[in-house]
């Protein structure tokens, strides 16, 4: 697999708009680790192999265990490792990522509105759909994950 284009080279301000989001999100007042939980869980359904290295890695140097992250895929059998809160927000996330299959039923709203604020879910969707965007771009340029590098 060889990278195609340079897309932030290419267009940088329309990277720039999507760098944007991503500064907000941080400070959005979601936690960092819910943030990249649902951003590894996006790009595992994705199978953008760049966006799960690099948020796998992110969450390592948080302190997140390797036994929690090993788990990340099976999460809805995992039982307590997972808290609540993350646990509804994974289930979104996939609910939302997987849009065109699911549709976004009434109790995958229903169970998130329950959780989170309105201004909370709204937030942890605007990063669901960034991780979606990106995931287009690092698959569709055939991004390499940093692992590549050390192959």
């Amino acid at each position: 697999m060889s990278k195609r284009i340079d897309y932030a080279a290419a267009s940088p301000e329309g990277y720039k708009a999507f760098g944007g989001v991503h500064v907000y999100l941080q400070k959005c007042g979601l936690p960092k680790e819910l943030i990249d939980l649902v951003y590894l869980r996006v790009s595992q359904i994705n199978g953008c192999a760049f966006c799960i290295d690099m948020h796998s890695r992110d969450l390592l140097k948080q302190g997140l265990s390797v036994d929690k992250l090993v788990l990340v895929p099976a999460w809805h059998e995992a039982g307590d490792v997972f808290s609540s809160r993350e646990r509804v927000a994974l289930a979104w996330a996939e609910s939302v990522t997987r849009v065109a299959e699911t549709h976004i039923p009434d109790a995958d709203y229903a169970a998130a509105a329950a959780e989170f604020s309105d201004k909370e879910l709204a937030d942890l969707t605007y990063a669901i759909a960034l991780m979606n965007a990106f995931n287009r771009f690092g698959v569709g340029f055939r991004l390499p994950p940093a692992a590549a590098g050390k192959a």
